[in-house]
């Protein structure tokens, strides 16, 4: 599998709609862990004040990616192969968990 990076532009407009979505991005990628595996997102302030996303995924290809992304309802074009990671500190404190 690779490693993707997604970018969510502006799908949310509060935190409970983003939380809704993260529990159902969980039930889908378990029915879909052949094929993909949810590592990392943090959520962004757009700059109209919506609520964006950039997501870090393993999956077997684009696809597993934008079928995803179709069945929690927050779909992206925005979908990039990793070159490569470089971690040099854990996430700063705090960071919030939605």
């Amino acid at each position: 599998m690779d490693l993707y990076i997604i970018r969510r532009h502006g799908v949310w407009s509060n935190e409970d709609e983003l939380a809704a979505t993260n529990e159902k991005s969980l039930q889908v990628g378990e029915q879909m862990k052949d094929r993909l595996r949810w590592i990392r997102s943090y959520a962004v302030t757009e700059e109209d004040g919506r609520i964006g996303s950039v997501c870090i995924y393993q999956a077997s290809d684009r696809e597993a990616i934008r079928e995803h992304g179709q069945r929690i309802g927050a779909p992206s074009e925005d979908v990039r192969v990793a070159r490569g990671t470089a971690v040099k500190r854990d996430d700063p404190e705090p960071v919030t968990v939605v």
